[in-house]
């Protein structure tokens, strides 16, 4: 045996090593929460639309492929938290009571009462939690691609190596 299928034997070993004792990337469960769909996601075919209005307001919205978009109504209790996952697309979260605060995969956090909403581009890990002492409850809007399940509006993702909440 040459000394490059030793090393490149002693580097698969160690990995291996690695894997076993760091353990499997497991996603994070929710907690404290409780939810309603509102209906399942309802498919758009393509579509485009521009709207201006007064001071300078417009919205630019362009579905090439159409979307799916569906609504639920999350309750978190005093502590109550969503878990680490992602989106297959944008989700619109208007705070319909109390206090969240919206943590992203880099420990950031946005903090949103009610009456505020938070735009959540689903690209990426994420975690909401009710850091208060009071129940809150969010109105949740999801965008995905057309005939998306209401199984895949929520993608659990592993709790980000960077950020020990």
């Amino acid at each position: 045996m040459g000394k490059m299928q030793v090393l490149a034997g002693g580097l698969v070993a160690a990995l291996m090593v690695m894997v076993v004792l760091a353990g499997p990337a497991r996603a994070t469960s929710s907690s404290g929460t409780s939810s309603s769909l509102v209906g399942p996601p309802a498919t758009f075919s393509p579509f485009k639309v521009k709207r201006h209005g007064d001071n300078d307001w417009k919205v630019d919205v362009d579905a090439k492929q159409g979307l799916a978009i569906a609504t639920q109504t999350i309750t978190f209790a005093p502590g109550g938290q969503s878990g680490w996952h992602s989106h297959p697309g944008p989700v619109f979260i208007s705070v319909r009571e109390g206090t969240m605060t919206f943590y992203e995969e880099d420990c950031t956090a946005t903090v949103r009462t009610a009456g505020e909403g938070f735009l959540d581009t689903g690209a990426h890990a994420h975690l909401a939690r009710n850091e208060s002492g009071a129940p809150a409850t969010n109105v949740v809007t999801y965008f995905a691609p057309p005939n998306t399940p209401s199984t895949g509006l929520r993608i659990d993702q592993p709790q980000p190596l960077n950020c020990a909440l």
